[in-house]
């Protein structure tokens, strides 16, 4: 088999198995690694269709120029995670190898191959595309070979006044070592001439840049020709770096950023207080070791060579840029308001008929559940009960799941005000949800000064499940509600993420939510769930017994059909379930954001899978499981991917939408999800991720754009 990889294939080339003329399950070898793509290399390549948005002239050029941006942070946080544990496993020489066959060695030069040609694709669609537009509609980065006598003039006033006092420049000599550089702060290599006063004359020193300082500051309009202006604090560093070494001559400046292992390791057997543990886990995080060095291209080899010898790192592991070292900085611009012409049309996420001039969300819930769809609906109602149960004196207690929230959110302010209202308010706070940990620490705090009991879930286990529970005394009963979710309790995300959300006071739900928190807080056995399916202990074995049932029926010929919409699908068994399941004649439809390690169409195995990303305005976050039951549908929306981590070792919860009305709203959801041909890009049998054609008459179809229109009454329709 050839092993060439090419920028729109994250995988080896090659000719997956076919399978023998019976097309039985158990005539080809479902653990061939042939018909598994890497993890890694499969959300290499979502990152990439990200950056493929930058180009789609449909979008509002700020809205392009966010998903350029949004590259850079994903990959920053590839590298700090993923190529990071790969190193590890190289390091201590326990070496990994998943079901697609590949050692972490090949992985990684795969991915450096991949990452050097996209990351200077980035700069070139910056620099040639994306610059030129903004400077077009006024919006300018000004070099410093364009600043004006009046800019030069008003830059030093400002370096002087608001930089420089705040650098601390490090000559090199034998009692200044190289310093320890925080993960992907920005810095400067300087060379330099002369002797200084205390007769050193070492040549090199660092610059760190302040990290209180912004990296993009408009200048006054009274200096400008009018638009908007900005420098950048690197170009102001560049030119000003003389400034620094009085009396020195300064040969060259060149800017560089160095990226770390962020990825926190905590040992369950040692670990007696995980908040005090993960305290000390979050100061390593800045200084983990090196796997990425991005620098200037214009920085000549030697100092190169210093900085990846200081480092550690070779060249395969450089990455020379044009541009600033780190674009997520210009998110700024970005998200400059002033422009709503380049950015997408605003629109207000509605309530459902059922919530609208209510003022008792109790009493609504009580008659019929209430499943609403965010953004194009109100996330609103989640935090409207929440609150109504804080000053509600029939409530008693509330008990929530908190895994990314953020310390002074809504959600938290009502907790608080319940706890101190005197309700017995129990938050299951996850400290480890990755880059939101100090956020989880700081609430967790929050929560405790006001009189909650907070609970760190399962150490080794993460809780992911999005669950509240509200108990009220009604009469002589004592009366429950849930809330149970696909995202997360971030009223920000749920502007920007598609989630479902679930208000219910079905008895049998509202017991296995509180029977999961029992196992949460308490101690003893798995208990027995009604209708709920959960991670770690019935997840897993009920979505493979429902793939199993569908295979079941398309053996007994009768129609079969399963539709699963998450962001990722990596678990190996789950994957041979959907090729059997395949094999049968199950037609099988996936719709996967992000990483994808099953193959699709390959001739006798997956040839009846299909699998589509959707990348657009929103981030496609739900998680839906449907299955058509021979006529009698089963669907359960969760908080859980199919991936290892999520089935095996995290606390998941897939919920079921049992009424007729719901279940066929969510079908005509996802109908609309598998007819969208603009937005979309199917997934080829080699890994490739194409646009579907648009025949001749074909109606364009945009999903997010459609369900604005029918929801929200705005955006456009989709008919682009």
């Amino acid at each position: 088999m050839s092993s060439r990889v090419t920028p729109d294939n994250p995988t080896p080339e090659s000719s997956a198995p076919a399978s023998s003329e019976t097309s039985s399950a158990s005539a080809v070898d479902l653990a061939d690694s042939r018909l598994y793509i890497n993890r890694e290399l499969s959300q290499l390549q979502f990152n990439i269709r990200v950056l493929d948005q930058a180009l789609d002239e449909s979008a509002p050029l700020l809205e392009r120029l966010k998903f350029l941006l949004i590259f850079s942070r994903n990959m920053d946080e590839f590298f700090e995670i993923r190529v990071a544990g790969l190193k590890g496993q190289i390091a201590l020489d326990h070496e990994l190898i998943g079901p697609d066959g590949l050692t972490p060695r090949r992985v990684l030069a795969e991915i450096s191959e991949i990452a050097h040609r996209q990351i200077e694709r980035q700069y070139s669609i910056l620099n040639e595309r994306i610059l030129p537009e903004l400077v077009a509609h006024g919006i300018r980065i000004v070099r410093r070979n364009q600043w004006t006598h009046k800019q030069k003039l008003w830059v030093r006033r400002y370096f002087r006044d608001e930089v420089a006092p705040l650098v601390t420049p490090i000559g090199l000599d034998p009692t200044h070592p190289f310093p320890l550089l925080v993960n992907k702060s920005l810095n400067f290599i300087v060379r330099l001439e002369g002797v200084d006063a205390f007769g050193r004359d070492s040549g090199l020193a660092i610059v760190p840049a302040p990290r209180v300082l912004p990296r993009v500051i408009r200048m006054p309009e009274s200096i400008c020709e009018g638009g908007d202006n900005y420098a950048l604090l690197s170009s102001m560093l560049h030119a000003h770096a003389e400034e620094l070494f009085p009396g020195m001559r300064v040969l060259g400046c060149y800017q560089f950023r160095l990226t770390r292992n962020a990825d926190l390791t905590l040992d369950p057997e040692d670990v007696e207080d995980l908040a005090l543990a993960l305290r000390g886990e979050l100061y390593s995080r800045r200084f983990g070791d090196a796997v990425r060095l991005e620098v200037a291209d214009n920085c000549p080899k030697d100092l190169i060579d210093y900085l990846l010898r200081q480092f550690g790192l070779n060249e395969s592991e450089l990455y020379e840029v044009n541009g600033p070292v780190n674009l997520a900085r210009l998110f700024s611009i970005a998200s400059d308001t002033s422009y709503p012409q380049l950015q997408y049309p605003s629109f207000t996420p509605v309530l459902p008929k059922v919530l609208r001039h209510i003022e008792d969300l109790f009493q609504v819930v009580r008659r019929q559940d209430v499943l609403l769809l965010h953004p194009y609906e109100s996330f609103s109602p989640v935090v409207d009960l929440l609150r109504q149960a804080a000053k509600d004196p029939h409530v008693l207690a509330i008990k929530q799941t908190l895994y990314r929230t953020g310390a002074n959110s809504e959600i938290v302010d009502a907790l608080v005000d319940a706890a101190r209202a005197g309700k017995e308010v129990t938050a299951v706070v996850e400290l480890r949800a990755r880059f939101d940990e100090e956020s989880n620490l700081s609430l967790a705090s929050r929560l405790q000064q006001a009189g909650a009991m907070v609970i760190y879930g399962v150490v080794g286990i993460k809780t992911h499940a999005k669950l509240m529970l509200i108990q009220r005394r009604e009469g002589k009963r004592l009366a429950r509600y849930a809330h149970m979710g696909t995202g997360n309790y971030h009223t920000g995300n749920a502007r920007l993420y598609t989630d479902y959300s679930l208000l219910t006071s079905a008895p049998a739900l509202c017991d296995d939510v509180h029977k999961l928190f029992s196992q949460l807080t308490g101690m003893g056995k798995v208990m027995q769930m009604k209708k709920l399916l959960h991670a770690p202990f019935t997840l897993k074995k009920g979505l493979l017994e429902l793939i199993a049932g569908e295979t079941a029926h398309a053996t007994a010929g009768k129609p079969a059909q399963i539709i699963l919409k998450v962001n990722a699908l990596t678990e190996a068994k789950l994957i041979r379930a959907l090729y059997k399941a395949s094999i049968a004649g199950v037609s099988v439809e996936l719709i996967v954001r992000g990483v994808c390690c099953l193959r699709p169409g390959v001739a006798g195995i997956s040839e009846n899978i299909r699998v589509r990303s959707i990348i657009g305005r929103f981030l496609e976050h739900s998680r839906v499981y449907w299955f058509a039951n021979d006529g009698e549908p089963r669907l359960y929306l969760a908080s859980a991917d199919l991936m290892e981590r999520n089935l095996d070792r995290r606390v998941e919860t897939a919920f079921p939408i049992e009424g007729r009305k719901l279940q066929q709203r969510v079908r005509g959801t996802l109908e609309l999800y598998l007819a969208d041909n603009t937005s979309a890009r199917l997934m080829q049998s080699d890994g490739q991720y194409l646009h579907p054609p648009l025949a001749s008459g074909q109606v364009a179809r945009n999903v997010q754009s459609q369900l604005l229109e029918k929801l929200c009454g705005s955006g456009d329709s989709g008919e682009r």
